[in-house]
This record gives C-alpha cells, structure tokens and sequence, in this order.
C-alpha cells in the first residue's frame, strides 16, 4: 500500500491507492479503525461481492461491532469478483498489510483463497467455504441457518392464501439447497398440500434479475416469498404480498410486507477466532456450530405485527413452540442439501 495501515481514520469511503506486485492495477481498501489500543489485533475483510450483499454484510457488521468495541482494527475491500482477482488481492493485503486475521468468503473462488493461505501460514485465514479446513491456519464457516429458515417456511405455509410460495436462491450449491429445503419443509409441515416455485439465479448479487423472477413466481400465483437473494421483497412489495427476508432483519425493505427474516449472526464466529488468535491458540478448523441457533449464530427475527392482515397468534405460538423444541435438542430440521426439485436454473 502507499499509505501506513491506520494513518487514515474514518469510515466507508476512505480509499487507500495499492500498488499491485506484477500489475499495474488497484485495490481499494476502506479503513474503518478509529483508535486502536495496544491489545488490538488487526484484521481484514476481503469480499467478493459488494457488502450490501447481505452474505458479507453480514460477516462485516461482526468485525465492525468488534472494532467499535475496540478489540480490533479493521480495513476491508468488497466486490472484489470471480475473475482471478481475488488471488491478487489476497497476496496484495497478506504481503502489504500483514493483518493477524483475513475473513472473507470463498465461494466461487475457493482454489485460489486456499492458495494464498498455504503461502502465509502466519496469517489467520477464515472463509465461507463449501470445504474443509485446511492445516495450518485455513479455518471456514457457513451459514448454517436452515433451522430458522424452517421456522419462516411454517409461517409462509400457514400465511398463504393461494397456497403456492415462491423462493429465488443464488446457486443450487448446498448452502442455498439447505435452507431452501429447509424452508419447503416447514412450509409443508403447516400446509401438506402447499405448493411451491423455485428459482434459482445463477449469480449472488443481481437485485433485478433476483426481481424479475419473483414476479415471475407471483404471476404463476406465488403470494408469499422467500428473498434468499437480494431483490425479491423489492416484487412483493410492489403487488402488496408478503415476502420473508434473509441473512438480516430487512423488514425495512418493505415495512407492511416483511413477515420476518432469516437471521445469521457472524458475531459467535468473529468473537471466537480473535479471542483464539488473541490468546495464540488459534488452529485451522470448521467453526459451523458457531452459526447455528444453539450458539446464538442463527434466529428467527420478530414477526412483523404491520404486514398487511396481521399474523394469525395461533401461527406465531405454533412456531414459537417449533422453535423452542429445536433450542432444546426435541427437534431436528432435516439437513437437505440436494437441489429442490423441479427448482428453475438457468442454463448458461
């Protein structure tokens, strides 16, 4: 970089100009460290998409609270794309900025994220990743959130009066499929007869294409639907339907048409790994439980009491008690990874 880490202070927006090794191409690195104490750690994010996509929006927001609490320092760059780049820029912040800490997300990049860790063994690696961990310092996590999605499908299920709910995913990668499935299954668990469209986009961050498809599940009779990628509550909103958010409470994006949201907190993930690597015990490993609702990773977010004709206090007990059943160990939602069936992909 051709500025000192932390001789900027601020917040989005601030750019630091990187030279590239072999060339002549830039990174835009945000710096968000206000005063950092001799007991921070420092720490980068390196996001493929942009972090309004909720994904890495949400990893972000964890390492923002942690910075704002002052246990870390914390720059990161976003949209960084599938296209090679991120290799480059991983080498890039590993060589020139030399955090303790890199998270990120490695989907669609996954060879070459795991390729520069093998070369900075030093450097605390922790991914979204499809794989494993890799020794000695590749840790990965996912967004195990199929047990509140299951919980948003029993009130789509129950809230549907046409009795067909639409879900628009990114890929049918077992992520995606997981909490789809999870989803559908909750649906039918309210409403064995309920039928439900399934469309996938090929991409993770397409706000309008994510839009066109839902109104195409709305013109086939879709009245409620479940926003997996960013764009579809946009559609519902617009014909007055109902829509369940996903990642964060979005109840926002439309106030009279969220019913809840899918909730994944990166916070249990990101507290763990610094402690680790404050207290220099950190090792390569699989953080997935931290993502789940037993260690407070994933949620059910509030039912929304403004969407349009109210929640039905029978439906809310019912997931309540579903709810509590999986808090306690009484019920496990299936973990079902295989593509939907009969889900809509696009060929190229």
């Amino acid at each position: 970089m051709t500025a000192e880490r932390g001789a900027l202070r601020g917040r989005v927006g601030v750019f630091l100009a990187a030279m590239i090794l072999a060339l002549a191409a830039c990174v835009d690195v945000t710096n968000t460290t206000e005063a950092a104490g001799d007991d921070t750690i420092s720490v980068f994010g390196a996001y493929a998409t942009q972090i309004e996509e909720p994904w890495d929006g949400v990893i972000h927001s964890a390492l923002e609270a942690e910075q704002t609490a002052g246990r870390i320092t914390y720059e990161f760059t976003d949209d960084i794309g599938y296209a090679g780049d991120m290799e480059r820029v991983l080498t890039e912040v590993a060589q020139e900025n030399q955090p303790d800490i890199i998270f990120g997300d490695a989907f669609g990049n996954e060879e070459a994220v795991r390729r520069v860790a093998a070369q900075f063994p030093e450097i605390a690696f922790v991914f979204g990743s499809g794989g494993g961990p890799a020794d000695p310092n590749f840790s990965v996590f996912d967004n195990w959130i199929h047990e509140p999605a299951y919980l948003a499908g029993m009130l789509a299920g129950g809230l549907s009066e046409s009795g067909v709910i639409g879900v628009v995913g990114g890929y049918p990668v077992p992520e995606v499929n997981r909490i789809t499935n999870a989803f559908v299954a909750g649906a039918q668990e309210v409403n064995p007869e309920v039928e439900v469209k399934v469309t996938f986009l090929n991409s993770w961050f397409d706000p309008a294409a994510a839009k066109e498809a839902a109104l195409a599940q709305i013109a086939e009779g879709a009245d409620v639907l479940y926003a997996e990628r960013f764009g579809v509550i946009e559609a519902a909103a617009e014909n007055g339907l109902l829509a369940f958010g996903n990642m964060s409470d979005q109840k926002e994006l439309g106030p009279e048409s969220v019913v809840s949201s899918v909730v994944w907190d990166m916070a249990p993930t990101v507290k763990y790994v610094i402690d680790q690597v404050m207290a220099g015990s950190y090792t390569a490993q699989d953080l997935k439980d931290f993502s789940m609702m037993g260690k407070g990773g994933a949620s059910l977010a509030e039912v929304n009491a403004d969407v349009a004709n109210g929640v039905p206090q029978e439906l809310i007990d019912q997931v309540t008690a579903k709810e509590e059943a999986i808090r306690t160990g009484n019920f496990r939602v299936p973990i079902n990874e295989a593509q939907p069936a009969g889900a809509i992909v696009p060929t190229e």
